[in-house]
């Protein structure tokens, strides 16, 4: 007799307005043999609202638990079970309880699929009129000043669009922290209570933005953050142009690859490069 195991579903949940929720989710929460729910109330008012009544056993899953309980999910899907993984709102992983028990049923050789649904990270970056062709989602910074201090100096040159999580009584101070790591005129946009009834997008300079959070904020944040703008051409004069043209040349490089090169490594015009060592072949 073959053995089949189960399948691991991650379920994306309504990150505010139930309606929301995706289709499949309903048939999901009905069918699963095992829910594991990061909030089991959460879970209730959610089926509640859906008018789902779940016939499998629920169990909570949540940052204090997921170390103990991973290995229970894991047999039950090696005994067959359908279970299904669903957190507060958004897509499990993702800030959220999930990426263990993910890693330990592939390494179990399970199937793990997914029921895709709302984002707060890309309905965040889609409202925050910055580019959004490529970005970085960097999740909840470090608590204590000095850490956060740090991590955002990493990501201070990051030329992508950056996605922060944050929580309502520190967004005022982790603003004034990115104006200081990132410039005071650095482009953002504080998205709050996303699809809710008091949604709010707030854009503007980060020390603009800062001075607004002072007052206080509510809801659950998530803060979108223009990247770097690209660095100035260096400004290096005629003569060291030339140097480095010639530096090339002695490295083997024809003169006419070596000015494009140095072309391309500052930002020039081919022209300005070439009239460089031009001017270095006639000077006394």
């Amino acid at each position: 007799m073959v053995h089949v195991t189960g399948v691991l579903v991650l379920a994306g949940t309504p990150i505010g307005d139930v309606e929301d929720a995706p289709p499949r989710l309903r048939a999901e929460l009905a069918g699963a043999d095992v829910i594991a729910a990061e909030d089991t109330r959460r879970l209730r008012r959610l089926t509640q609202a859906l008018g789902v009544v779940p016939a499998g056993r629920v169990v909570s899953y949540f940052e204090g638990n997921e170390v103990a309980r991973t290995p229970e999910l894991v047999a039950a899907l090696l005994d067959g079970s359908r279970v299904l993984l669903v957190t507060d709102a958004g897509m499990p992983s993702v800030s959220d309880p999930g990426y263990r028990l993910v890693d330990a049923a592939v390494a179990a050789g399970i199937k793990v699929t997914a029921v895709p649904g709302p984002s707060a990270v890309l309905t965040a970056l889609a409202l925050s009129a910055l580019p959004v062709d490529r970005f970085t989602f960097e999740g909840f910074l470090p608590r204590k000043a000095g850490d956060r201090a740090r991590q955002l100096a990493q990501v201070a040159a990051e030329p992508r669009t950056m996605v922060f999580f944050e929580a309502p009584h520190r967004i005022a101070e982790t603003l004034a922290a990115m104006a200081e790591a990132f410039g005071a005129e650095r482009s953002a946009a504080v998205c709050r209570e996303l699809t809710k009834t008091y949604e709010e997008v707030r854009r503007g300079p980060l020390a603009e933005l800062a001075a607004w959070a002072a007052d206080g904020v509510r809801g659950e944040i998530t803060v979108v953050v223009a990247g770097a703008p690209p660095a100035a051409p260096e400004e290096v004069g005629p003569a060291e142009l030339a140097r480095r043209v010639a530096r090339r040349e002695e490295a083997g490089e024809r003169r006419k690859e070596a000015i494009a090169a140095v072309a391309v490594e500052l930002g020039l015009r081919k022209s300005v490069v070439f009239d460089a060592v031009v001017a270095a072949k006639h000077a006394p």
